[in-house]
């Protein structure tokens, strides 16, 4: 049996692509967890986490109960929802109980696999995971642990999951160039395949939640929100597998990626953050006016487009090896409710009803011209208008069709 409860003390690096460079070490005594940076790292100017886990030479310690102690940085790496999920039915399976493990434990689970740069030793994440993937069998394995039939799946779904975050079962894969053949994608990628993401429903989902996610992101590529390539794999059952490739990768280089959620240490599951905050904050790490701009769009688009599940996890922003900061491209973008019915993010103070008056005072806030944001609403409202006609090519189920567009017509045909 794997020991997952040795990791007292966690050694931190990162790779960019070029080689691992040490960070510095987490250790846990008496359930407290403590973070020292290495002071050749320190030395490099590397902002990790500039908010919450400054470039400070000596012992930092950490009291909150947030992320269970961790600095929000590394939770990052940790996966939720569905991976945590899978790790801890696994444990469970070998007389572990999940409250026996600590979050070093996790971090030592997850290794040189997390997303992202960032890497930790020791590294318990060694799996022998390679050749074809049939989405259709991964699929009903995914279904067999929701359903809670299943525990002999659990190694390989882990393995394909690295450390994913959210609720539906996803699992990293590569990708050929034609899209016509699928690899495991956790561990070096032959030439000729990139690093994907694919979903699956969960038990709450319908069979066409796939092609929801997929027309989502068609529409906001037409809006002129920066997305990563997506694709809808065919699926025996149902409308298809989304699918969308990793932004955390580009060849071997490799890029620290840190959550909304992880920099300002908020709690999504509590959602107080508005969309003012998120511009002060792209403002801050990337000192860049067209990044605030790509906010805003994003920001118009999930108002307009109805996904309220557009919680603090639900933004990210990307490090290069310079230690420059950009936004990432966007993510999760579908048709959602909020806590409440209300949108996660609000917008100006308003949750419940934000509308155009609304989003044109967060351009003001963002210092984006009236004109440039009335631009950027009406092509979003453009491009939501093509929602029935692209629902229904990619086989959205007719209620699906009616129900969304009931949802976005009222806000996008102000």
């Amino acid at each position: 049996m794997k020991n997952y409860l040795s990791a007292t003390e966690v050694r931190v690096g990162i790779n960019f692509g070029e080689g691992v460079q040490t960070v510095g070490r987490l250790a846990v005594r008496e359930h407290k967890i403590y973070f020292e940076y290495d002071s050749a790292f320190i030395k490099s100017g590397i902002e990790i986490s500039p908010l919450r886990l400054p470039l400070l030479s000596g012992v930092q310690s950490f009291d909150h109960d947030l992320f269970e102690g961790l600095p929000g940085v590394f939770n990052d790496s940790l996966p939720d929802g569905w991976g945590r999920l899978l790790f801890d039915r696994l444990i469970r399976s070998q007389g572990i109980l999940p409250s026996d493990i600590t979050p070093l434990d996790r971090l030592a689970h997850v290794g040189s696999h997390a997303l992202g740069a960032l890497v930790f030793e020791p590294d318990h994440s060694a799996y022998d995971t390679q050749g074809d993937i049939n989405l259709d069998n991964l699929a009903s394995q995914a279904q067999e642990v929701l359903d809670g039939t299943s525990d002999d799946v659990l190694a390989e779904l882990i393995a394909l999951n690295g450390s994913s975050a959210g609720a539906r079962p996803k699992a990293l894969i590569g990708v050929n160039e034609k899209r016509d053949h699928i690899i495991h994608g956790l561990h070096h990628l032959p030439a000729g395949y990139a690093p994907w993401m694919v979903k699956f429903p969960n038990s709450q989902d319908g069979l066409d939640a796939g092609a929801i996610e997929f027309v989502y992101a068609l529409m906001a590529k037409e809006a002129g929100i920066t997305m990563p390539d997506v694709h809808l794999f065919q699926a025996e059952r149902g409308a298809g597998y989304f699918a969308i490739k990793r932004f955390d990768r580009d060849g071997d280089k490799r890029y620290h990626m840190h959550t909304a959620c992880g920099l300002l240490h908020s709690d999504f599951r509590t959602p107080s953050l508005d969309y003012e905050d998120l511009i002060a904050l792209t403002g801050m790490l990337t000192r860049d006016v067209r990044e605030v701009e790509k906010l805003y769009q994003l920001a118009v688009f999930n108002v307009l487009a109805h996904n309220r599940d557009d919680h603090s996890k639900n933004f990210s922003y990307l490090m290069d090896s310079q230690g420059g900061w950009k936004l990432s491209p966007a993510y999760d973008l579908t048709f959602s409710s909020g806590p409440r019915g209300e949108q996660s993010m609000m917008v100006m103070g308003e949750g419940k009803n934000p509308d155009t008056s609304h989003l044109l005072k967060l351009a003001d806030e963002a210092k984006i011209k009236k004109d440039r944001a009335l631009e950027i609403i009406e092509s979003t409202k453009s491009s939501l208008s093509k929602w029935p006609e692209l629902a229904k090519q990619y086989a959205v189920s007719d209620m699906n069709i009616e129900l969304i567009q009931s949802k976005i017509s009222w806000v996008a045909g102000e």
